[in-house]
């Protein structure tokens, strides 16, 4: 496959002993790499995304803009030359890679300075959605992990999710940590950024979608629910038609706020021995649930 490098080709050597001409360790052409290219648009720097799936998700997504590639020779292959072609790649090591991201990053041996997708607002991407079946609207109140959100949206790309909406003071950005757990789905799934969960929710009430906050447990559900009875399970609460589904966060669960938001609260049984679950394990169950 051809390969696009950055680099141009050797410099002559300077004569020995010449003073401040000695050569440069071959770490320091890595690091002059750290700092992310200008964006097209000339207003900043990119961020990377890393990971095999993310990085194929981003390039085959015509909304991304798009900076350049650090890849390992086989994520090259991997990837194609026909994705690479929307992108300036650069083939190295995977220690140079390293260098380029956070550490402890788990890269595959792809990497790509990229921009934040902007899904639009929740009116755009409704009006954009299907309606030839159930549509399902995530919306997650102050999560703020990007491993949890992560994988709450590569499970809602597996159910065919509307979208997700987040309150963007109380979300993660878009960061490399979030498109590596998402393993792709951060460029198939709409990711609504609100200022306000309460106003978002009337907003999806508007368009005829059903509320429900999801409990954390069937106390939660029957308690704090002041729109019904509560102590449903989410199999019962689910209507025929759309829905939106709340998460809270692990810590805290759903603010009151937003429960008054929703029409209905409602949990999902599990084993006594387990006080609950996973937020994210939580998400796929229920989507699950929705989409039998």
């Amino acid at each position: 496959m051809r390969q696009k490098n950055f680099r141009k080709g050797p410099r002559p050597a300077p004569p020995r002993g010449s003073a401040g001409h000695a050569p440069k360790p071959a770490h320091k052409t890595a690091e002059k790499r750290e700092k992310p290219s200008r964006g097209g648009d000339g207003r900043g720097t990119g961020q990377w995304l890393y990971g095999l799936h993310a990085v194929q998700a981003a390039l085959a997504n015509p909304r991304r803009k798009l900076g350049r590639a650090a890849l390992t020779p086989r994520a090259a292959e991997q990837i194609g030359e026909r994705l690479l072609a929307r992108v300036q790649a650069e083939i190295m090591e995977p220690g140079a890679i390293d260098r380029l991201l956070p550490p402890g990053a788990v890269h595959q041996g792809a990497a790509l300075e990229t921009w934040p997708l902007k899904a639009g607002d929740l009116d755009s991407v409704l009006d954009a959605s299907p309606s030839d079946r159930r549509r399902i609207v995530l919306v997650l109140d102050q999560l703020s992990d990007p491993h949890n959100v992560g994988a709450i949206l590569r499970t809602a790309a597996a159910f065919g999710v509307t979208a997700v909406v987040v309150q963007d003071r109380h979300a993660p950005p878009q960061s490399g940590a979030l498109a590596k757990a998402a393993s792709g789905a951060l460029d198939l799934v709409p990711y609504v950024e609100v200022v306000n969960v309460a106003r978002a929710l009337d907003q999806l009430a508007e368009r005829g979608f059903w509320r429900i906050a999801l409990e954390r447990s069937r106390e939660g559900s029957r308690s704090n629910n002041e729109a019904g009875d509560g102590g449903e399970t989410l199999a019962q609460a689910v209507p025929e038609g759309d829905v939106a589904l709340v998460l809270g966060s692990e810590g805290s669960g759903i603010r009151r706020l937003v429960r008054e938001h929703c029409e209905a609260a409602a949990f999902i049984p599990i084993d006594a021995a387990m006080e609950s679950l996973n937020v994210s394990n939580a998400a796929a169950i229920a989507l699950y649930e929705l989409r039998r």
